[in-house]
């Protein structure tokens, strides 16, 4: 695991309060406990913070897993 995902999953941890999450690219909302609509603004607000990025609104509704939310930050970042 990069260091990119190791900080995109520490995120998701603290988001979640989940401190064994262990993330999978093709993971979604489906597979997480509380990944629901508002927490998902929060994690994208949080994910903003950490990697001090703003992502577009259009580019995030249509995240579909964990894979595309590390590409976004990726590219954020132009890594």
């Amino acid at each position: 695991m990069s260091d990119l995902e190791n900080r995109v999953q520490s995120v998701f941890r603290r988001v979640f309060s989940h401190d064994s999450l262990v993330l999978k690219r093709e993971m979604t909302a489906l597979d997480i406990d509380g990944w629901d609509s508002l927490n998902h603004i929060q994690l994208i607000v949080a994910l903003e913070k950490e990697f001090k990025v703003k992502f577009k609104p259009t580019d995030v509704i249509g995240l579909k897993n964990v894979g595309e939310m590390v590409d976004l930050v990726r590219q954020a970042l132009a890594l």
